[in-house]
């Protein structure tokens, strides 16, 4: 066995981290409200939970005779001569939590992923069909024993696609531990032989926020609809078909004009983490299964088409017993396709950030960039019909908070405490590229369903038709060296 992962030296490696793990863990389930936008109901709610504890111990302490001295008693009888049941297993989940941190933090520390840029020729006549093959390649749910969860720590891999904008330059990249770089780099050249991939160091590492003499801004991106729905895709464009070029409409082209037109002193960084999708289980270290998103988008099938999901045909009958068939809108005939299509193909747990960052030369740019952001991504993949993109949790107070905090004269202190708090946190996030596991997992969001065709759509390399003058590209394309070339 390799030296250091001994079981003793696994266990006293694990005690020396467990307070702290477990401090983190304590903070994290007690003190911390889920969304700290929430922070004034939070506040409420702790306030009522005190003075309810208070008055029910003052109540029962002083015998005013209400009646529920028997009621306390029975109560607190109950929990105390139970607990051998529930307290060996609200101590063993616990213990299970922080052990299954601790041994996923040690195996991600161990495997340093690596960043990959991809720089683009002038000429490549590729639809986003070539992305989706790519992603489709990149599905890898592996598999695992119990002796790899719980003793190892072996996770699911997963995946990053960026698109950065550093002063109006904008860069593709794409992220992975360094156990799949030689999948990622032949799948990348199998569909685009004209591209280069070459190792970066990470770009975000080289920003110092500093407030509040620089300023920094994150946000999610999440679904207006239920997973099933799926967003406009390239196939919704006509991409799938071969067409010329000067003929196409890419969905990127409007985002990558508007991060093309970032000035300087400005960054803005957009980040798609992937991870296939699989039912999890206990063998995966969850106590109940995942949800199975098949089924959800089978059950809203059967829901537009109002029919019975073992039937299937309606629950309604005539007068004289003959079953009513469901008459379908264009509308909902459309969704009904859109929804068994995306049933057809891999999908993936996905999360999708945004960052943006300002020096003091662009702190007057500052809220038309993140307005012009939030309308740009979103746009060319919404649908009224379908899904689409909505804000999410962001690294700023609530107004409801700021309200209630004026009130007591408090708005500036708030404000100036907890903004920069958030952007710092967000920062880690997104450099960790952390969501599905700890430190950060499903911190602030949850994942999403996306199938291969929505992330070729969000995420995949322009043609021509994209004209964006800052957007780097290499002047010309590989080609191979002749095979009769004298050695």
């Amino acid at each position: 066995m390799a030296q250091g992962h001994g079981p003793i030296a696994r266990i006293k490696h694990y005690i020396e981290h467990l307070i702290e793990i477990g401090g983190e863990l304590t903070w994290e389930l007690f003190a911390k409200p889920r969304n700290p936008h929430h922070t004034a109901d939070w506040v409420w709610f702790v306030c009522s939970i005190g003075a309810g504890t208070l008055i029910l111990a003052y109540v029962y302490y002083s015998k005013l005779g209400l009646g529920l001295d028997p009621i306390f008693d029975k109560t607190f009888s109950f929990i105390y001569y139970t607990y051998p049941l529930w307290l060996p297993l609200l101590l063993g989940k616990l213990f299970v939590e922080i052990w299954l941190k601790y041994i996923r933090l040690d195996f991600i520390t161990e495997n340093p992923p690596v960043l990959l840029e991809v720089r683009i020729p002038k000429e490549i006549e590729k639809t986003p069909k070539s992305m989706e093959l790519l992603i489709m390649a990149l599905y890898d749910t592996g598999s695992v024993e119990y002796n790899e969860t719980y003793w190892r720590g072996k996770i699911r891999p997963w995946w990053s696609f960026e698109i950065a904008s550093f002063g109006g330059e904008v860069h593709f990249y794409l992220w992975c531990f360094p156990k799949y770089r030689n999948i990622l780099e032949s799948q990348v050249y199998a569909q685009y032989p004209t591209v280069e991939l070459v190792e970066v160091e990470d770009y975000s590492k080289k920003v110092v926020f500093d407030p509040p003499s620089k300023h920094m801004w994150g946000t999610y991106f999440i679904l207006q609809k239920p997973d099933p729905y799926p967003i406009m895709t390239y196939v919704d464009y006509g991409l799938d078909k071969e067409t010329e070029e000067e003929y196409k409409v890419d969905p990127l082209s409007s985002l990558l004009e508007y991060l093309g037109s970032m000035k300087k002193g400005e960054q803005l960084w957009i980040q798609i983490l992937a991870q296939a999708y699989k039912q999890r289980g206990i063998k995966e270290g969850l106590l109940f299964k995942e949800r199975d998103w098949i089924a959800e988008s089978k059950k809203e099938v059967d829901k537009i088409m109002k029919r019975d999901p073992h039937t299937k045909s309606t629950r309604q009958f005539t007068e004289i017993g003959y079953p009513i068939v469901a008459t379908l809108t264009e509308w909902e005939k459309k969704q009904v396709e859109a929804i068994e299509r995306s049933m057809n193909k891999r999908a993936f747990w996905c999360t999708i950030r945004a960052m943006y960052y300002a020096e003091p030369q662009a702190f007057h740019l500052i809220s038309p960039s993140i307005s012009g952001l939030l309308g740009t991504f979103r746009k060319p993949f919404n649908s009224n019909l379908l899904n689409g993109f909505k804000l999410g949790w962001y690294t700023d107070v609530s107004d409801s908070t700021k309200d209630f905090f004026f009130l007591f004269g408090l708005y500036e202190w708030v404000t100036r405490k907890w903004v920069p708090r958030y952007a710092r946190l967000m920062l880690d996030a997104y450099r960790r590229r952390s969501i599905f596991y700890a430190p950060y997992r499903n911190w602030q969001t949850k994942p999403f369903i996306l199938t291969t065709e929505e992330l070729a759509t969000i995420f995949h390399f322009p043609g021509k038709v994209v004209t964006t003058p800052t957007f780097e590209r290499i002047p010309s394309k590989k080609v191979e060296p002749p095979a009769n070339l004298p050695i």
